[in-house]
């Protein structure tokens, strides 16, 4: 037996960290390019559920953390806030051979550091190779073999196999630019030296409570951020950002939707995300290693009948998200709404499938109790006794969450994970290799659709092979997804919110100035 060590998806505890009632929420970021304006408005003031952990390269973690760390590094490629396609960066422009396994990158000219010296294909290397073999991100550049800086602005990425999620770490947390003179450095996990268009205001910023952010006049793209200072807050209760709205200590935020009235009555502005994140009960075990009923198909299409998820987004989310049964994400090419009628709620005829499974009695399964996890524990027990299914759950202390869902003592567990582009969704979820894959299922046909997919460089052939990958992991039922869980943004008066939700990146070029919207 193969044994992995343990990976957590860097969006995987943006959600969780939001875990604070029976509601859970997430905050997204989408990707805005905001012209430059003469208004008064000069700072943007937000909050955050959670400290970041470290700023130093190899240890970025995405959700919410992100709206700092993004701010003072570059990365490679960017997402569009508007459709969520890949638009370049750093990178001016990319290329990839006919085999899919070189992909060439082509830096702008002009950049500096912080520092003041000149970003180079030197840097790009130093930083992809230190993040690629340390740190808690190598997986997202794990198809890459070897780097080559030919020139000054050329980097070229040698692939040991096609890898269609790559193009997308390099818009994140995987693709950011360091300074190889300080990068490994401890001063960089709390003022790195990068190419971002923010630095960090040393004097103003308090590690773990505030981060003071000011814009750097010499940025290649500091059109796309109309603010010169940024303030990030960390508030971890929900109901002391709403204070800190109220009170005018913060201008922009994610809310609960029953704040939402009380806040336009206060002369706020409303914009509504329907999904940012997905609760999935995952059923790992789908050879029936550990829980033999998990090996029969019959078995995981009557648990995917067991819940009422329309009733669930009512007493949950009180109506803020979205029933589903499938992972990916709803506004990308490649979801397929008409799969969300394939299980519907059916407890009759999900005790018919266990019986012809031969399980006319049910079974017992434990399942790891999270902190993330609690609220919804009751509803998925009583859920599955409806058809036979008891549920004992196994208290795990916080911060043994990663490894216990990394290993396979659990053959299934409910999570909570940020939304990803679908190429990054199908790694994590479907691939031998990912991390949410903890027994490493694999099928012969499904195999051949995840080669074609990663060896697919034209996107809308490749999102027609993604739909044939979301029906046969829907139809076969290798996971149980239940809802999306979605998000308010609220701002003051002269800020606004870019986007819709299609891109899953957290950005400050997500805020704009309303003269600069026509608002």
């Amino acid at each position: 037996m193969r044994i992995r060590p343990p990976h957590t998806s860097p969006r995987s505890l943006a959600p969780v960290a939001l875990a604070t009632t029976a509601v859970l929420l997430t905050t997204t970021a989408c990707d805005g390019q905001a012209a430059s304006s003469s208004s008064t408005t000069s700072t943007l003031s937000l909050a955050v559920m959670g400290t970041p952990n470290s700023f130093a390269p190899a240890q970025l973690t995405e959700g919410q953390q992100a709206y700092v760390w993004s701010s003072l590094y570059d990365t490679l490629l960017l997402v569009d806030d508007d459709d969520g396609e890949l638009r370049p960066g750093a990178a001016q422009r990319w290329t990839y051979s006919d085999s899919g396994r070189t992909l060439t990158l082509t830096l702008r000219t002009g950049m500096k550091f912080s520092s003041g010296s000149p970003v180079t294909a030197a840097a790009v290397k130093a930083t992809l190779d230190l993040i690629r073999t340390s740190g808690q991100n190598q997986t997202q550049l794990a198809a890459v073999e070897s780097i080559d800086a030919p020139d000054d602005r050329t980097v070229v990425l040698k692939l040991r196999n096609p890898d269609a999620s790559l193009l997308h770490a390099l818009a994140g947390a995987g693709g950011v630019i360091a300074d190889p003179q300080t990068m490994r450095t401890s001063s960089s996990a709390l003022n790195p030296v990068s190419s971002g268009p923010y630095t960090l205001d040393k004097g103003a910023t308090v590690n773990g409570s505030v981060y003071v952010l000011k814009r750097r006049d010499d940025y290649w793209n500091k059109q796309a951020y109309p603010f010169p200072t940024v303030k990030i807050k960390v508030i971890s209760d929900r109901a002391a950002s709403v204070n800190a709205l109220k009170a005018g200590e913060i201008n922009a935020g994610s809310v609960e939707v029953q704040q939402l009235s009380s806040l336009k009555s206060a002369g706020f502005t409303t914009n509504r995300i329907e999904a940012t994140s997905v609760a999935t009960l995952l059923l790992f075990d789908r050879k029936g290693e550990v829980l033999k009923p998990l090996g029969d198909v019959r078995v995981r299409k009557a648990i995917n009948m067991a819940f009422d998820r329309e009733k669930m987004v009512r007493l949950f989310l009180k109506g803020s998200g979205k029933a589903t049964e499938q992972l990916y994400h709803p506004l990308a090419e490649g979801y397929d709404p008409a799969l969300d009628q394939t299980y519907p709620h059916d407890p009759a005829g999900a005790k018919k499938l266990l019986a012809e499974a031969g399980y006319p009695d049910g079974f017992s399964v434990r399942m790891p109790s999270l902190y993330f996890t609690k609220p919804f524990e009751p509803t998925i027990s009583q859920s599955l006794a409806d058809i036979g299914i008891k549920v004992t759950w196994d208290p795990v202390p916080a911060q043994q969450t990663i490894s216990a869902l990394a290993t396979r003592k659990y053959p299934m567990a409910l999570v909570i994970d940020g939304l990803d582009p679908i190429p990054v969704q199908t790694r994590d979820y479907f691939s031998p290799n990912g991390y949410r894959n903890v027994f490493a299922s694999t099928d012969p046909r499904l195999t051949r659709l995840l080669l074609k997919a990663n060896g697919e460089t034209d996107a809308s052939k490749a999102a027609e092979v993604y739909k044939q990958i979301d029906a046969f992991t829907v139809n076969n039922a290798w996971t149980a997804p239940v809802f999306y869980i979605g998000v308010h943004w609220v701002t003051k008066k002269g800020i606004v919110f870019h986007g819709d939700g299609s891109s899953t990146q957290n950005s400050l070029r997500q805020f704009g100035l309303a003269d600069q919207a026509g608002g």
